[in-house]
């Protein structure tokens, strides 16, 4: 039995990636959202962040491609699964190979499965998507393209908003542990680190929580943490199953962001 390293949150000495060269460590992620008030599933490629956006990809490119067998929700089902991978395989492959095109995410939803890319031109793109989906009769698309300099698209309609972000890293520790052979089931000691801009706000969100059996690990200021100097660990016996992680995470992620904090992560212990 061991401790993780913290395995998200904001690396404070991170340096960006040149934009000018976009080549990055893929980081897929997915989550659900709503978009036009219908249900939908997100998955993008979160490592573009750290790059975007790139000067030399400023068209954005989409391919909307109509599900033959949608579920009732309007998401893929599960027998139409390798046909839509199959098609997204050949369209991120022979645009790639063409454009030199990155492919930033894609979104299902109301029966579609929305392809978006970034890429430099766009000449004979139309013919080019085309020839792509003769491989697929069965399935009606539509392509289209507009200038995004600010990779907007990517940023204000893929990318998670702050409380779907941190479900999603709450989503990748919980899957480390069932990797190491946790089943969930045994609650155990659970670490969390915030970060306050004033000793302060550190204070109030201490006496919100107080109620709430956390234990005070370690206090400390160091400057070289920036914006937020003041750090705080507390920790608590839980559950961490996905559910239950999400209620006490969101919980301190909602309070520290009252007290002008900043939530930087959680860990635990892989218990076999």
């Amino acid at each position: 039995m061991g401790f993780f390293d913290k395995l998200f949150g904001k690396t404070k000495t991170e340096k960006s990636a040149s934009k000018n060269n976009f080549k990055h460590d893929e980081e897929w992620e997915f989550y659900f959202s709503n978009v036009n008030d219908k249900l939908a599933s997100i998955s993008l490629d979160l490592g573009l962040r750290k790059i975007a956006p790139i000067n030399n990809k400023s068209n954005l490119v989409w391919v909307f491609v109509k599900m033959n067998n949608p579920r009732e929700d309007g998401l893929s089902s599960q027998t139409e699964f390798d046909k839509l991978v199959e098609i997204e395989d050949n369209l991120v492959h022979e645009i790639s190979k063409i454009y030199n095109s990155i492919f930033a995410g894609r979104v299902t939803t109301d029966g579609d499965r929305e392809f978006y890319f970034y890429l430099d031109n766009t000449k004979n793109l139309k013919e080019t998507i085309s020839k792509i989906m003769e491989k697929f009769p069965n399935y009606q698309f539509q392509e289209g393209t507009k200038l995004d300099e600010n990779w907007s698209h990517y940023f204000d309609f893929l990318y998670p908003l702050p409380e779907q972000f941190q479900k999603i890293q709450n989503r990748k520790v919980v899957d480390q542990l069932e990797n190491g052979g946790d089943k969930l089931i045994k609650e155990r000691e659970v670490n969390h680190w915030l970060y306050f801009k004033t000793k302060s706000d550190r204070i109030n969100f201490l006496a919100k929580i107080k109620n709430e059996n956390f234990n005070v690990v370690e206090e400390s200021f160091d400057k070289t943490f920036g914006e937020f100097p003041y750090s705080l660990q507390i920790k608590r016996i839980n559950k961490v199953d996905l559910d239950s992680v999400d209620e006490y995470v969101i919980y301190l992620w909602k309070i520290a962001n009252q007290f002008n904090g900043d939530y930087d992560g959680w860990e635990t212990s892989i218990e076999k």
